[in-house]
């Protein structure tokens, strides 16, 4: 919490602060469609099992890194459950999408799209970070479902699961 004069200011006063700042009708309807699809990584794992049929001759890899973002994602899942930080609760936040659990540190959402952008960048030749990662986490914040440091830390796990992978894949090739 921080300090300001006598009144303490907190996670979930910033969240509503972002999300009075950033919710507009265009804004939450690209974040519901950002939050289906990362919901389960299913859109990642799509976009990875895309590349290998595309890309033929790193077929193996692009598996590999669809299966790294599956992992990423299980690991968020596993933390959540020993965390079990709820999801937001603040007077003046907004829930703007249904969730399958009710658990939020750290976002599963965030996890999975920053190994899959780290991952899929080693792949393309393409730094897809910038592109993907600060609007999904955005997205989460605009949606009401996580606190600032849930969508941080999810990212900081999916870095460092894609960044790990990342090495394996490129010492193999």
């Amino acid at each position: 919490m921080l300090e300001k004069g006598k009144a303490r200011i907190t996670e979930g006063d910033i969240l509503a602060r972002v999300q009075r700042t950033l919710k507009r009708p265009e804004t939450v309807k690209a974040a519901r469609g950002m939050s289906h699809f990362g919901e389960h990584a299913i859109g990642w794992l799509a976009a990875g099992l895309v590349g290998a049929a595309v890309d033929r001759k790193r077929r193996k890899d692009w598996l590999v890194a669809a299966g790294g973002v599956a992992a990423a994602h299980g690991a968020s899942i596993a933390v959540k459950r020993v965390v079990r930080r709820p999801r937001p609760e603040h007077p003046d936040v907004e829930v703007l999408v249904g969730t399958p659990s009710r658990l939020s540190f750290p976002s599963s959402h965030a996890t999975s799209t920053t190994a899959a952008a780290v991952l899929y960048s080693g792949l393309t030749g393409r730094n897809l970070v910038p592109a993907l990662v600060p609007p999904m986490l955005a997205s989460r914040l605009v949606l009401g479902v996580h606190y600032p440091t849930d969508v941080l830390a999810g990212a900081a796990l999916g870095g460092v699961f894609g960044g790990l992978l990342r090495r394996i894949i490129r010492k193999q090739g």
